[in-house]
């Protein structure tokens, strides 16, 4: 919790009881069903918590602004960005049930007001949203492919609306046909090793009606 208020100093106290509180809730559930590796629940903060929260690094979101993450897995960007942005609404899919029965528990936890859960896959949402935000679920062209039709027209950032990636490694390959993205390094955000190689790729995409 300590690596939270390193980085984010000001939360207020709701915000930090919650995020004091994942920890026990991951914890918990992750026993009965299993959606982060053992060594990962001992990292939680550093691995799943704080890499989140390189999202909220490059852009606040507005109130009133609505995301998409999809493939959440145990919850992840979707829960700890729900956190820190109380007056957006979240939007968390995954097309495992299981998964989601543990995000819904850890939501319920929490008190979170602002997350609703599909069981689904991406293809089948509708709606459009400001931002698609995802944990390296699929290669860019793919993600992109599944995603296409859910942007929202207005603008509310100076980020164009679109897709946030967070992803690591090389991505000089998978990116190479995407000229508009941008690549935020979290290792100019976070001092820790495990954020040597990790980014935030930000990909603006046009509305479609």
């Amino acid at each position: 919790m300590n690596l939270i208020l390193k980085y984010f100093p000001n939360l207020t106290e709701d915000q930090i009881n919650k995020f004091e509180k994942l920890e026990s809730l991951y914890q918990d559930w992750n026993l009965k069903i299993n959606v982060v590796s053992r060594k990962d629940i001992d990292e939680l903060y550093i691995r799943h918590v704080l890499h989140s929260l390189g999202i909220a690094k490059v852009i606040e979101f507005k109130p009133g602004s609505k995301l998409l993450d999809v493939g959440t897995g145990g919850g992840f960007p979707g829960i700890p960005l729900a956190i820190m942005f109380p007056d957006c609404s979240f939007h968390l899919v995954d097309s495992i049930a299981k998964k989601l029965k543990v995000v819904d528990e850890v939501v319920a936890g929490l008190g979170l007001t602002n997350v609703k859960t599909t069981h689904s896959r991406v293809e089948n949402i509708d709606g459009k949203y400001d931002f698609i935000i995802s944990r390296a679920v699929a290669a860019m062209p793919t993600f992109v492919h599944w995603v296409k039709g859910k942007i929202a027209k207005d603008q509310k950032h100076e980020l164009k609306n679109g897709i946030l990636y967070l992803k690591g490694g090389d991505l000089s390959e998978e990116l190479k046909d995407y000229r508009t993205t941008t690549i935020y390094n979290l290792s100019d955000y976070y001092s820790e090793d495990f954020y040597e190689t990790k980014k935030v790729v930000h990909l603006p995409m046009k509305y479609k009606g």
